[in-house]
């Protein structure tokens, strides 16, 4: 079954540019697992969910990161996970362990976001990132991308383009004489 808010989450994902080509993920807790986007979608095209089992048995096509989605349900109440790879947030993780924003927006919803370790689709990266989200909404994987917990999608969508915006301020604030 094609989904609709995974298509409406993943069109804006992509017409704002915190995703790009076959790059980031979306995943929903449903009875019994989660569903998440299939590894290589394009999140604005319809695609079929896949199934990953509360165990970790995931359903052919996958997507490759659906370990640290499996981790994060495992130690939060998170109903839904937005993985994106914004390009001023991970361009931040480069030199910083964490990111402060200054902007109203961010200090409000994300007034620390950590970044943490580990190669896209490891077991160390599910680990750093599950641990990380246990006590904030949003983390970034250094130069990887976001991973935003929520109880809807379109809350995980907020916190990712919080982020952003935040990434963003911080990087032109730099970059001027202010």
């Amino acid at each position: 079954m094609h989904d609709i808010e995974f298509l409406n989450i993943g069109t804006r994902l992509h017409q704002e540019g915190l995703v790009s080509s076959v790059f980031g993920n979306l995943s929903r807790r449903v009875e019994g697992g989660f569903e998440i986007t299939p590894t290589g979608s394009f999140l604005d095209v319809p695609a079929r969910s896949v199934f990953v089992s509360d165990e970790g048995i995931a359903g052919t096509g996958a997507s490759s990161e659906y370990r640290v989605h499996l981790q994060v349900y495992r130690r939060t109440d998170a109903a839904a996970i937005v993985h994106a790879h914004p390009p001023y947030s991970v361009a931040l993780s480069l030199s910083r362990d964490t990111i402060i924003p200054a902007d109203s927006e961010g200090k409000m919803l994300l007034p620390t976001i950590p970044v943490v370790d580990g190669e896209p689709g490891t077991d160390l990266l599910a680990e750093n990132i599950g641990a990380a989200l246990v006590s904030a909404p949003l983390v970034v994987a250094r130069g990887h991308g976001t991973f935003a917990r929520a109880d809807t999608l379109v809350k995980g969508y907020i916190l990712t383009a919080a982020a952003e915006h935040a990434a963003r301020i911080l990087s032109i604030a730099a970059a001027s004489d202010f």
